[in-house]
């Protein structure tokens, strides 16, 4: 068996990092390291399986141990977070790194840097991430620099805030930089150029410039979010608005800070294109289009948040700890959890049992107010009941919702299917504890447009009313059944017993 690549991977913690290290910890004789200033964030991600090192590329001292016998580094750092003098402590960050690779002997840096012609005024954001590209060459190691436009994935920086401009705004007031051209590439395809350059055959360092083939402007960027969301915008240009307004009213009204929404309209002034084929001709990648990208971005989004356990992201206390509770993305969550000194199938048995004849368990004439105004807009409303009083299967109807998932005795997920301004979700979750099981209840709204947004709030009161009683009455019934049993076990003959009633002894000779 031949000697394993060592590879080093900084910025774990960031969107491209998180998503780049469990594909190339998959890969066939790989020995794999991480580099984080904190290593106990970049833990709870990975699990005990990988090696972290502590790290930080401000502090020469500490670069050496990590970069001890690797041959191949993937540098993804960049401080857009940080202060007015990002540029100088990207340029220190790179050149510390560069002479820490020199000393340990890297044989190749893959870096991703950002679009934009050399020969043009660019943004300082833009020009600090091609000057990175500049200064890690002087570690005297193969440097292959891919530069992207627009990222498009659940979750970059890019896509969410056109997401948040979209979802929130049906009439949007454009500034000049929303009609800059860019070259949008989906998230998969960056992650495919990034791993196919651990084997490149070429010993040269390169820059490469990678895109979708679709050459667009933001605005129309978010017409397409919007026909895919089913969603009706207006966008009114105006030649106007500066980068500090900008970034203002984007830390309004997108998950965006004012001081990185500044560096990034900035940076949006600058055409971010695709000027030569160099990236199509070393590499077997033929990026997708536009519009399979934001698909691709949105069922991505869907699974990752079906598979998520929000009660990790919240509060030890589970209860909602602001108005119209968490948002992950664009889903707004209320979760809360109750313990019971109960099994998890103790637990699970009236969770398993909602609705149709059982009822929800707390406020059922404001259920059946609810279901009678989903039939005057056309909606199932609660007629539909269930199939079984007991038993559920995937895909089965439950009132007005539908069965997405089931595992006794842990989950049941439950989509809803009456008529609503967004997509609502309705989960129980059981798991077991020191004293018993935790029953969490989630409920999640992914809002469409403002409607949705001002829908979710103005029921948020009564929210609160009705799925805490739903929680706390769901976990007395499970208690008040498992007491029951257990009473009925403590009344029940003896197996031996009944068997005497039920057959007598014959009877005995006599004694002489």
């Amino acid at each position: 068996m031949s000697k394993p690549h060592n590879i080093l991977i900084t910025g774990g913690t960031g969107y491209v990092g998180g998503r780049l290290i469990p594909l190339v910890h998959d890969r066939d004789n790989v020995r794999l390291r991480l580099m984080a200033r904190k290593p106990e964030y970049l833990r709870a991600r990975v699990g005990e399986s990988l090696e972290i090192v502590a790290g930080d590329v401000s502090r020469p001292d500490t670069l050496s141990a990590a970069l001890e016998g690797v041959e191949t580094a993937f540098y993804l750092i960049h401080s857009m977070g940080s202060g007015s003098d990002f540029e100088d402590e990207d340029r220190i960050a790179a050149r510390n790194f560069a002479e820490a690779a020199r000393k340990a002997g890297v044989r190749r840096i893959i870096y991703l840097g950002g679009l934009g012609n050399e020969q043009e005024c660019l943004s300082k954001h833009l020009r600090s991430r091609q000057e990175v590209g500049e200064v890690l060459q002087e570690s005297g190691a193969q440097v292959i620099e891919f530069r992207a436009s627009i990222i498009i994935g659940s979750g970059s920086l890019s896509f969410e805030l056109i997401r948040a401009l979209v979802r929130k705004l049906p009439v949007m007031i454009c500034p000049k930089w929303v009609t800059t051209t860019a070259q949008p590439i989906a998230i998969e395809d960056v992650l495919q150029y990034l791993l196919q350059a651990i084997d490149h055959e070429s010993s040269e360092s390169s820059v490469y410039e990678i895109g979708g083939p679709d050459e667009v402007s933001y605005q129309d960027l978010m017409r397409e979010y919007a026909r895919q969301r089913g969603l009706r915008r207006v966008m009114i240009p105006v030649p106007f608005l500066s980068a500090r307004l900008s970034s203002l009213w984007l830390g309004l009204v997108t998950p965006v800070y004012a001081n990185i929404g500044r560096k990034l309209v900035e940076s949006l002034r600058n055409p971010t294109v695709v000027t030569n084929s160099a990236a199509l001709e070393a590499f077997p990648i033929r990026p997708m289009s536009l519009s399979s990208s934001i698909e691709r971005a949105l069922q991505n989004e869907d699974q990752q948040f079906a598979s998520t356990r929000w009660q990790d992201a919240v509060s030890s206390s589970m209860a909602p700890t602001r108005y119209g509770g968490e948002q992950f993305g664009s889903r707004l969550v209320d979760c809360r959890t109750i313990s019971v000194p109960l099994t998890p199938s103790q637990a699970f048995t009236p969770i398993q049992r909602i609705g149709g004849r059982t009822g929800w368990y707390y406020g059922n004439w404001l259920w059946r107010l609810r279901g009678f105004l989903d039939l005057l807009v056309g909606g199932p409303g609660l007629r539909r009941g269930r199939r079984h009083p007991v038993n559920l299967s995937v895909g089965d109807t439950l009132d007005c919702w539908r069965v997405e998932k089931v595992d006794v005795p842990h989950k049941l997920r439950l989509k809803a299917e009456m008529r609503l301004p967004g997509r609502a979700w309705l989960e129980f979750v059981v798991t077991r504890s020191d004293d018993g099981c935790e029953i969490t209840q989630t409920a999640m709204f992914d809002p469409v447009g403002l409607f949705g947004l001002c829908y979710w709030y103005s029921i948020w009161p009564l929210h609160q009313f009705i799925f805490a009683g739903m929680l706390r009455n769901i976990s007395e019934a499970a208690i008040e059944q498992a007491v029951a049993e257990s009473v009925e076990e403590d009344n029940e003959p003896a197996p031996q017993m009944v068997a005497a009633h039920s057959e007598p002894e014959p009877a005995r000779p006599p004694l002489v």
